[in-house]
């Protein structure tokens, strides 16, 4: 039986490890071959979380070519168009083709009150977390249009693009944008047959979440907080007994999102959350 998405070439960013590897590899699993970029290193010299490396995507790679697939690697930060677009550009000229972006990329950062918040830590989200999503879009849309056979948008968002959280109102502000993004990239290629939506996960089982800052954020109370006592405060986000989902429960959306499946759903937020927008 064929591939949910066989034939197609999907560009994703932040391929290198958590979400973004998933994406890949779930979508090469369906018969996509992959177009994948991550910055593999730090977005800020006082980054508090490990960043990417090379060896990382260099893993995302091999696991897609085990899979029977094609994939095409480079090292780009979202935040250069023009690396970007060189990058998709090379990629389409390989594999013939895009049909399906994944704009994925995203970073964590901070920590405090807005109020608090530092202009290098906001300057940094927004320029990854939503100017990157932008220009990730920006720079893969011609190639779709010239396929002249439509195609399908992802972006990364958040139950943080929905609600608001404290001492994130940095991440909370890109992440609304990307919804607002969403919407506005759905009705002006709707008419091109793109479909454009997103992705609003909760808490997910990556080093972006899985980490000391995050355990410390969660549990203000303990000295020297690990995941079982993450997980006691990150369950009662969520209306289903879980703390956080697995990267391959965005995957499945995301592959759904991007299939023919799904061929009539644009400019839709969608949640995969364990019941986080019910509370």
């Amino acid at each position: 039986m064929a591939g949910r998405v066989e034939g197609k070439v999907a560009f994703v960013t932040g391929a290198a490890r958590g979400q973004g590897r998933s994406h890949a590899v779930r979508l090469a699993e369906e018969g996509a071959d992959i177009i994948a970029v991550d910055v593999c290193g730090p977005i800020s010299p006082d980054s508090q979380i490990a960043p990417s490396n090379p060896d990382d995507l260099a893993q995302t790679a091999d696991l897609v070519k085990n899979l029977d697939r094609r994939i095409v690697t480079a090292q780009v930060d979202v935040r250069d168009y023009d690396a970007l677009k060189a990058v998709v550009d090379s990629g389409v000229e390989q594999l013939g083709r895009l049909d399906i972006v994944v704009a994925n990329a995203g970073i964590g950062n901070g920590g405090q009150t807005l109020d608090k918040t530092s202009e290098e830590d906001w300057d940094d989200m927004i320029g990854v977390n939503l100017s990157g999503v932008w220009k990730t879009v920006k720079a893969a849309v011609p190639h779709i249009l010239s396929g002249g056979s439509g195609g399908s948008v992802i972006l990364t968002s958040s139950v943080g693009g929905l609600k608001a959280y404290p001492h994130t109102g940095h991440y909370i502000a890109a992440k609304h944008g990307v919804i607002g993004l969403m919407r506005s990239f759905a009705v002006e290629l709707g008419q091109h047959s793109i479909r454009v939506n997103a992705v609003c996960p909760t808490n997910v089982n990556t080093p972006m979440f899985m980490n000391e800052g995050t355990m410390k954020l969660f549990r203000p109370d303990l000295q020297n907080p690990g995941p079982d006592d993450l997980a006691v405060a990150a369950q009662f986000m969520h209306t289903l007994p879980i703390g956080w989902v697995e990267p391959v429960d965005i995957s499945n959306a995301v592959l759904f999102l991007a299939s023919d499946e799904s061929r009539y759903i644009t400019g839709l937020p969608v949640t995969v959350d364990a019941g986080s927008m019910l509370k």
